[in-house]
């Protein structure tokens, strides 16, 4: 079997656009980002129209939006792995909402795709607003709508905003899509230690969201510290809340490495 084959045998089943209703976690630490896999995410849910991959249901778009990454970062991704996110933009079949520049910097001027939104204000209620306007307009004609969540939990410590307020706006944003895949930080010291109120209030919001995903997969270091041929471990495991118990998700640990050039290499241990 090629490397490409058994990447795509490992992972396939995890990167399906997920059902109806469900929550989608991934986790990362200092270290092993969530970067490479949210960018395979979104290759299979976009890739309807693109030679060799899956067909994915052309009934669903996605709102993409990101607090830790900006739309040149994610378009770079996304060439790397043959997907031209700005088409995809102009299609209409994807919207990205700048979650970075807008809110924690200067603005970046140049090439932010035409259609896509920064968003200006961080507090819950206004990040739930501009979030639902994008959700609005990808729900045209009757699409089903993928929304795809990057570093929301960067709002706890940014903004101060309290954990109860930005799981009632992943809650209400869940009840207007068709699932909901999110991206969150889990260092030991954000969600062991508990000592300060950013500390318990982190771990207060990414545990509630474990309670309530169907699907998790958490990417960490190894536990014998740096390998030149492994970048990290990634663990999927069912999670609690995912509704249809008669539903079969096979729970597995396998190694990955990162290349340089943004391809990605999966494998069991032994392997």
């Amino acid at each position: 079997m090629t490397s490409a084959a058994q990447n795509a045998s490992l992972l396939l089943p995890y990167l399906q656009i997920p059902p109806s209703a469900s929550l989608t976690i991934l986790t990362s630490v200092l270290g092993a980002s969530t970067n490479w896999l949210v960018l395979r995410l979104l290759q299979s849910a976009l890739s309807s129209r693109h030679a060799g991959h899956e067909p994915a249901s052309e009934n669903v778009n996605v709102v993409f939006v990101s607090f830790l990454r900006d739309w040149n970062f994610w378009r770079e991704g996304g060439r790397k792995l043959g997907i031209d996110l700005r088409r995809e933009v102009r299609d209409e079949r994807l919207i990205f909402v700048d979650g970075l520049s807008g809110l924690f910097g200067a603005e970046v001027l140049g090439d932010r795709g035409a259609g896509n939104v920064s968003m200006k204000n961080g507090a819950a209620q206004e990040v739930e607003k501009e979030l639902m306007s994008a959700v609005g307009m990808m729900a045209k004609g009757g699409k089903e709508v993928l929304l795809v969540m990057d570093g929301l939990d960067l709002l706890l410590a940014a903004t101060g905003a309290e954990a109860k307020e930005v799981m009632d706006l992943v809650q209400e944003l869940m009840v207007h899509v068709h699932a909901t895949i999110l991206a969150a930080s889990a260092d030991s010291p954000l969600m062991q230690a508990q000592n300060t109120p950013l500390e318990v209030n982190h771990a207060a919001f990414v545990v509630g969201l474990v309670h309530q995903a169907r699907l998790i997969m958490s990417l960490r270091l190894l536990d014998t510290g740096t390998a030149r041929d492994i970048s990290g471990v990634l663990r999927i495991t069912r999670g609690p809340g995912g509704g249809n118990e008669d539903e079969e998700i096979e729970e597995r640990e396998v190694l990955y490495l990162v290349g340089g050039d943004g391809a990605i290499k999966v494998f069991e241990r032994g392997a």
